[in-house]
């Protein structure tokens, strides 16, 4: 098992994801994820956590909720979010960017392109809408893309790694140069030959060609510094990770395993259909199901990030998982609109590290 530098090994859940049935593992993970989550919760914080809107995007409502909500809308439309957080390791300052997706080069994703041809550019524009580059919203807070040691994706679904990381034959720079990529293994591996469940949400060519001198490829769990975790969530990718932050106000998990926060709590849910189809198949979470190969093993990683993080101190039936991309309030499905929405994340106050101060003086 390789361990990413200035990173920790965690062995709490190592032996829990090795039960051979499902049902075993899930209550398994359960137990190791409590003892994790007191030992984590007890611990450091993060020094600042800023979520940055990078585009919106429209989404099948059948994937949104598993075929569980009840409505005549086919889409929702999901807010793409990048999360910068920022975190002490070893004494020193270190930068974290979750999910800095490409957002021109996803758009090569082929679920995407299939549904602009489907519906044509102008109708899809209804929904999609781009924020501001992440570089300029970085800059806002003081940062340049120099400044990040670590990025990481919850998982490699419409990623293009190829301007991120640059290219071997110098075609394409870096996009953040100092950046080492926390790559899960198994799915960097699954891209050269990918399941037909998975082909129309990988970007085909998406690492073709990339510096792999900045990828550290891990294989487990992770303590990335005071207050940072990274842990494997598998189901939804075989690589599925997810970060989880402690914070000044509880335990905080981003994930796409859910697309709102009543995945996480649907018999809660005031969406249409939700609740009353959880009862009766006697469920209570609701994957994100759009790569349903893996079912069973997302939910037990829904059942862990549900038990690692906190509870919403104004809502304490739903708890503080933030969808990487949330579904969001519609005119298009009006019924879909989630029971409480997180909107963005923002924790202490954003630093430049003092190398960077240094090196600039």
């Amino acid at each position: 098992m390789t361990t990413p530098r200035g990173a920790t090994h965690l062995p709490e859940l190592d032996q829990a994801w090795q039960a051979p049935l499902h049902g075993a593992r899930i209550r398994a993970v359960r137990t190791a994820g409590q003892r994790l989550r007191d030992r984590f919760a007890s611990g450091p914080r993060v020094v600042a956590v800023r979520t940055l809107p990078l585009s919106t995007v429209p989404y099948p409502a059948r994937f949104a909720f598993n075929g569980l909500a009840l409505s005549p809308a086919p889409f929702v439309t999901m807010t793409h979010r990048c999360t910068l957080v920022q975190f002490m390791q070893g004494g020193e300052q270190k930068s974290l960017l979750f999910n800095p997706t490409d957002i021109d080069a996803a758009r090569a994703t082929p679920y995407f392109t299939r549904l602009a041809e489907q519906f044509g550019e102008r109708v899809t524009a209804l929904f999609a809408k781009q924020s501001d580059p992440l570089e300029k919203q970085l800059a806002r807070i003081g940062l340049s893309p120099a400044d990040i040691d670590y990025v990481a994706f919850d998982h490699f679904h419409t990623q293009d790694l190829r301007g991120l990381l640059g290219t071997t034959d110098g075609a394409r720079a870096a996009r953040f140069p100092n950046a080492t990529l926390l790559a899960p293994a198994t799915e960097w591996q699954d891209w050269d030959d990918l399941h037909p469940y998975q082909r129309a949400w990988f970007v085909r060519d998406g690492k073709r060609g990339v510096r792999e001198s900045n990828v550290a490829f891990t294989t487990g769990d992770y303590m990335l510094g005071d207050g940072v975790m990274l842990l494997r969530t598998p189901g939804h990718t075989s690589g599925n990770q997810t970060l989880f932050m402690n914070t000044d106000q509880g335990v905080w998990g981003i994930s796409e395993n859910g697309t709102c926060a009543d995945n996480w709590s649907p018999l809660d849910s005031k969406i249409p259909g939700l609740a009353a189809a959880c009862k009766k198949l006697d469920l209570d979470l609701a994957i994100n199901s759009n790569t349903p190969e893996g079912g069973a093993e997302q939910y037990t990683s829904m059942e862990l990030e549900r038990t690692i993080v906190d509870r919403v101190k104004r809502a304490p039936a739903f708890v503080q998982m933030f969808p990487s991309s949330e579904t969001t309030p519609t005119v298009t499905a009006p019924a879909l609109s989630p029971t409480l929405l997180h909107r963005g994340l923002t924790f202490g106050e954003v630093s430049r590290r003092a190398r960077a101060q240094a090196a600039a003086e």
